[in-house]
């Protein structure tokens, strides 16, 4: 997968902590994540299974939509997510694929 900006929303499991995110370069950022690479909330939680993500044309669009999605409670995400992914799956094998 090229560089493409993208949102996601990561979770600690079920009905855990959700986090949402920004980047440019979605399946480096999952590995980052998931090697404890980043320091901060996903690492001190363990936040680290992909359950939605968007991808975006430009970062600012990316970005605004990150900001929007943080503004919103916790029903609306979890509503968001089963739309994609109502088994909450872990999306970065399915990433990485293609």
């Amino acid at each position: 997968m090229e560089k493409q900006p993208a949102i996601y929303i990561l979770e600690s499991g079920y009905n855990g902590t959700l986090t949402i995110g920004v980047t440019g370069h979605l399946i480096q950022r999952g590995w980052q994540h998931k090697q404890d690479l980043v320091e901060g909330f996903t690492k001190k939680y363990s936040v680290h299974f992909l359950v939605y993500y968007e991808m975006h044309e430009e970062m600012q669009a990316a970005i605004q939509r990150e900001k929007q999605l943080k503004k919103w409670n916790r029903q609306w995400k979890i509503n968001l997510i089963e739309k994609m992914n109502p088994a909450w799956k872990d999306l970065w094998e399915e990433l990485g694929k293609r």
